[in-house]
């Protein structure tokens, strides 16, 4: 199965546009997406949603009637979403493990920094940064970022890209 992650869209806010490179990635066809919160503007759900089934989680900025946290199943391997905020400082790995107990999932995919990470610990957790690389309160990269898993079974590739001059694409692969 292949899913787009992204997070932080901040659009119309902070941003314009999905950029370019997603939407060719979208076009190209994923099984899932999945957006991590602050997408800000439900016509960032809309397009997303003309392209497949999405999961998406409610961003401290959004105003949608989204939910706080999603699960779901791919195979034996079990997803959480979660934003992040409320977490203190931003991202802090431990209280995101924390969570991800609480709700019972292998992998962690959450936002809110507009940094990328890929953490493995007791649990694996996933951030694909800002997908616009809009500005955050706590900072962030400034550079557009997602992510492109590939799930076979217990495996798990996880293919960050980063949009600067051009795609850039950094590989992990767990198996869980």
């Amino acid at each position: 199965m292949r899913i787009l992650v992204l997070s932080d869209t901040h659009i119309p806010e902070r941003a314009l546009k999905i950029p370019d490179e997603i939407i060719t990635f979208l076009k190209r066809g994923v099984d899932l997406i999945v957006h991590a919160g602050d997408l800000t503007g439900e016509s960032v759900l809309n397009t997303l949603k003309s392209f497949g089934k999405v999961v998406v989680v409610r961003g401290n900025m959004d105003y949608l009637p989204l939910p706080k946290q999603e699960t779901f199943e791919v195979g034996n391997i079990k997803f959480g979403v979660y934003h992040g905020h409320g977490i203190y400082p931003r991202g802090d790995r431990k209280q995101l493990t924390e969570i991800a107990f609480e709700m019972g999932v292998d992998v962690l995919i959450t936002g809110h920094t507009h940094s990328p990470d890929v953490y493995e610990g007791d649990v694996l957790i996933l951030n694909p940064g800002s997908a616009t690389g809009a500005w955050g309160g706590g900072g962030g990269s400034g550079i557009p970022s997602f992510m492109v898993l590939n799930v076979e079974g217990r495996e798990i590739t996880v293919d960050l890209y980063e949009i600067r001059d051009k795609l850039s694409l950094k590989r992990f692969k767990f198996e869980l």
